[in-house]
């Protein structure tokens, strides 16, 4: 009797791993998977001491980037990083946190993991500059191939659809979003029939995976060979993305459909390139969109920039959602976000964020003009990520894992070696572009740097000047101020001192609602806290009631919501019967004995009265808000 022995739950789990894999391809591999269509042509006609064309120096090429695939993003990313999850949770603000929640950390050291991990956050920005400049433009410098008379319009057309893709964020990626999968999907699947057509041509190129071509390479130019590393390099941007995009779909997919899909087509695609410029030296020109036969050209240039499209709305969705737990976990000032989707609470759009990267990306390839001049900008600022995300890797291991002191060595030393190597090898282009994403990098991490320090400034500066709550409630046993229906809600930084807007009140009002709520938001280092978990309510003499509400730094808030749920502690919310008061506070800068410099004072000032009312970003009706002013010196 024959028995089947697979169970239909397994059946369901599968499934869902690769329905949830394909959905996975739109997002996470859009920038790795476009990095063909530039890779080799820079290892080979780069201004920056380009290699040349001989079988041992091919050879030595594709299995470099064989290796860097295999070690920085299958080795790295994969097997190890993708295991440090926040709740789930990946990415550079993710693994900060981890890092940070380490027991015993001296105080240096804790400053120091929170400055990298800040620093790390602030280069992505220029990473989601330079992807949308480098992949569009490269896919439309395939025109060229077909005919030079097309080169004139490759900036302008490329121009144009970085404008409508940019324009097209406000409507959300929802409408579209769906059909990324299957369009990365086609796109792989297409590099790798291309690759095959090339390699069984040229069979002998299949031997580039072995280590022996990369390290003969490397011995016998040597310096030659460190500069080619800058090239190389492009081959695994993107890499970082694979754990950024883990809380969206879970490891285990993005493990499956790495190693079992997008790794062997997408090097099949280096390998046929490989055996192109073999045939044809000159090919190096353009080798990608070379690989194409003559008729199938224009799709492949429409497929190319789809691609490209798709990668570029990778790191623009990122630099969103990137904002938008900055704001939470208070490295950045309070600025709209919109939610594009009834559904799905990730699908945002930030204007502010949109436009100006849109600036910055059409200032790019207005400048730079061609994928080739941008190369010598793109790499530095993910290398220098890729540094940090190690770093911080090594202690979560050390001291999250449990890992002994020689394990955790032997993988520090091991990944920042290659990481270095990498990275050194970028420093010679800092000249010829590479400034760009450091100082963008630099600019953004000032001002996160700037807010937190001013913002804990802030905070010391109100908890000194505030009366302890428990003796201001005590005096009312003695008389006090008319007691008024209704509630009062009072947002505070401190549960435990009367908020300066309360004291204000009572100065001008001199009276106070009959019941008072005392509402302190928290944001806990995890991506989500459960409803069940959102508030919680102590009762107080005298009406009073402390009410703490909890938000994870990827969650929406929505305090009237929250106060809806202090029900069941038996705190009646009343829309219409309830009155929020809240401080606005005018910072003055002081010029003796101040504890920040005079431009971070006015930097932070200024980023202080452009930020979004707390009205806005935490939902209250306009209608029901009292606002009482203040002047702080810092």
């Amino acid at each position: 009797m024959h028995r089947n022995m697979s169970s239909p739950t397994n059946d369901k789990q599968t499934t869902g791993t690769v329905s949830v894999a394909v959905a996975a391809m739109g997002v996470v591999y859009g920038d790795i998977g476009t990095s063909p269509l530039y890779t080799m042509k820079e290892v080979f006609t780069s201004t920056h001491h380009p290699v040349p064309v001989t079988p041992d120096n091919v050879l030595g090429i594709l299995s470099l980037v064989f290796w860097a695939l295999t070690i920085t993003v299958s080795l790295k990313y994969v097997l190890f990083i993708m295991r440090a999850d926040n709740k789930g949770e990946g990415g550079i603000m993710a693994l900060t946190s981890l890092a940070l929640r380490t027991e015993r950390l001296h105080p240096r050291m804790t400053w120091l993991l929170a400055a990298l991990g800040m620093f790390g956050a602030a280069l992505f920005y220029g990473d989601a500059v330079i992807t949308p400049a480098m992949t569009v433009l490269s896919s439309i410098e395939g025109l060229e191939v077909a005919t030079p008379a097309f080169k004139p319009y490759v900036v302008p057309i490329s121009i144009g659809i970085l404008v409508g893709l940019f324009a097209f964020q406000r409507r959300g990626t929802a409408s579209v979003g769906a059909l990324f999968g299957p369009v990365m999907l086609f796109w792989f699947a297409t590099l790798g029939a291309l690759g095959l057509w090339n390699v069984l041509k040229h069979p002998g190129v299949l031997e580039a995976i072995n280590p022996y071509y990369a390290i003969r390479f490397m011995i016998e130019h040597r310096m030659l060979a460190f500069f080619a590393l800058g090239a190389v390099v492009l081959a695994i941007t993107g890499g970082e993305a694979l754990y950024a995009d883990m809380g969206h779909f879970g490891r285990r997919p993005i493990m499956w459909a790495w190693l079992g899909y997008v790794f062997p087509l997408l090097y099949l695609n280096y390998l046929g390139q490989g055996a192109l410029i073999l045939d044809d030296p000159e090919a190096v020109k353009n080798p990608f969109f070379m690989l194409v036969p003559e008729p199938l050209l224009y799709p492949m240039v429409a497929l190319a920039t789809a691609a490209a499209v798709i990668a570029s709305q990778a790191v623009i969705s990122g630099a969103y959602s990137l904002t938008s737990q900055a704001i939470q976990l208070g490295y950045c000032p309070r600025i709209q976000i919109k939610f594009t989707s009834e559904h799905e609470k990730g699908q945002i759009y930030i204007p502010n964020i949109n436009w100006l990267l849109l600036i910055a990306v059409v200032t790019l390839v207005l400048v730079f003009r061609s994928s080739s001049a941008l190369a010598s900008a793109y790499g530095i600022a993910v290398t220098l990520t890729m540094m940090i995300d190690t770093i911080l890797a090594f202690v979560v291991v050390r001291a999250l894992w449990g890992w002994n002191w020689g394990q955790a060595a032997l993988f520090l030393a091991f990944f920042v070696f290659v990481d270095f190597a990498f990275f050194s090898a970028n420093l010679v282009k800092v000249m010829d572009g590479g400034w760009f994403p450091l100082v963008l990098g630099l600019a953004v991490f000032t001002m996160l740097s700037t807010w937190k320090r001013g913002r804990l400034l802030l905070y010391e500066k109100l908890t000194q000047d505030s009366m302890p709550l428990d003796a201001f409630i005590k005096s009312l046993e003695y008389g006090g101020p008319h007691r008024v229906q209704g509630t009062g809600v009072f947002m505070t930084t401190n549960p435990d001192g009367v908020p300066r807007a309360m004291l204000h009140n009572l100065l001008h009002n001199k009276v106070l609602h009959e019941t008072v709520v005392l509402l302190n938001v928290r944001v806990e280092d995890v991506p989500h806290v459960a409803d069940a978990e959102r508030v919680s309510v102590q009762r107080l003499p005298r009406g009073f009631f402390q009410v703490l509400v909890r938000y994870g730094f990827k969650d929406d808030p929505n305090i009237p919501l929250a106060l809806s749920m202090c029900q069941r502690f038996g705190l009646v919310y009343e829309v219409m019967e309830t009155s929020f008061f809240l401080g606005r506070e005018t910072i003055v800068p002081r010029s003796r004995v101040a504890r920040m410099p005079g431009w971070r004072q006015v930097l932070f000032t200024f980023m202080f009265r452009n930020a979004e009312p707390a009205t806005t970003f935490f939902r209250i009706p306009t209608n029901r808000v009292v606002e009482l002013g203040t002047q702080v010196e810092l």
